[in-house]
């Protein structure tokens, strides 16, 4: 933790204290009509996690939590306060995201020095899985000051779960670049991992995403879901460029979406098989379709095949390198 950080929350945690006891006293009787009393907890970070979608996903423990802390840190407070309203929480919130962080932050690290406790939680699910919080985390560890998990729904587990691929080793890598460029740079990057894979994606990249990754990836059973815990809940398992072909057809969907990708294929064919296989498409292709087309026949990965390709004689080692884009 940065040591001016350290030095404004000390000099600003009385005062920050004395603001809270005001507003305290002055919420007095609305938070007593909205919630029951509940014991103070000890001065700590509480990283709470929130439903992902259905109110009836939020843990016991984790409505004792925010009952009993002194300010909850939330991205939004318009979306939490549904959440507290539901449960009859009456606690002071204050936004915390990624814009305000650097002047929120010091902020709540004096109301933590002060002997206060604060929960921190995201607008849905877990905080900090694609959600702000890590530098907040490892100010408050860098203090000494205690960090408590109450954990509950998460998106990325609940979307795994249900997507019927394997889930003994699993990486989480979050939202895919936006442009086309660096995402296909970032799943060559991971093409070779032998683990499930679940991404994040919006709507309107869904199909696009799901095509690149059925040409970089192989064409791996997968599975979209889409809403989960919420009325329109959706998942649908079919191969990469099956999946790809259909929200092409279909349109971007509605709602919060989740794209799980099984391990890597074996590959079907030698490397004899390939060199034939390139040998007949670099015949009547450019390199980039032939390579793309024997990389999807074959389960090969494409970077793999696209340097096959460029060690064959029908193909000069002087190839502009842009083809394997």
């Amino acid at each position: 933790m940065p040591a001016t950080d350290i030095r404004k929350a000390r000099k600003s945690g009385a005062r920050d204290l004395s603001d809270h006891a005001g507003r305290a006293h002055r919420q007095g009787s609305a938070g007593a009509a909205t919630s029951k009393p509940a014991p103070r907890l000890p001065r700590a970070l509480y990283i709470v996690a929130t439903p992902i979608g259905n109110l009836g996903d939020f843990t016991l423990r984790a409505r004792d939590t925010l009952r009993a802390v002194d300010v909850i840190a939330c991205e939004d407070t318009r979306v939490t306060g549904k959440l507290l309203r539901a449960h009859a929480i009456g606690t002071p919130m204050t936004r915390y995201h990624d814009h305000n962080a650097p002047q929120v932050r010091p902020k709540l690290l004096a109301r933590l020095f002060a002997g206060e406790s604060v929960a921190l939680v995201c607008d849905a699910g877990t905080p900090l899985i694609s959600d702000p919080g890590f530098k907040l985390i490892t100010a408050v560890i860098e203090t000494g000051i205690d960090v408590v998990p109450v954990p509950g729904p998460s998106s990325t587990l609940a979307a795994l779960v249900v997507s019927g691929l394997p889930t003994d080793r699993f990486l989480f890598a979050g939202f895919p670049p936006p442009k086309r460029g660096a995402r296909r740079r970032a799943f060559e990057e991971i093409a070779r991992l032998e683990a499930t894979l679940v991404f994040f994606e919006s709507p309107r990249r869904l199909a696009a995403s799901l095509a690149d990754m059925a040409e970089l990836l192989g064409d791996r059973p997968a599975a979209v879901a889409r809403e989960l815990t919420k009325l329109y809940e959706e998942v649908r398992r079919e191969s990469l460029a099956a999946l790809a072909e259909h929200y092409r057809a279909a349109g971007p969907p509605k709602g919060e979406i989740a794209i799980i990708v099984g391990p890597p294929l074996e590959p079907t064919a030698s490397a004899e098989d390939v060199d034939r296989e390139l040998r007949a498409a670099l015949a009547t292709h450019s390199l980039r379709d032939a390579v793309d087309r024997v990389a999807a026949a074959t389960g090969m990965p494409r970077r793999e095949v696209y340097a096959r390709a460029l060690g064959l004689g029908e193909i000069h080692a002087a190839r502009p390198k842009e083809d394997a884009d």
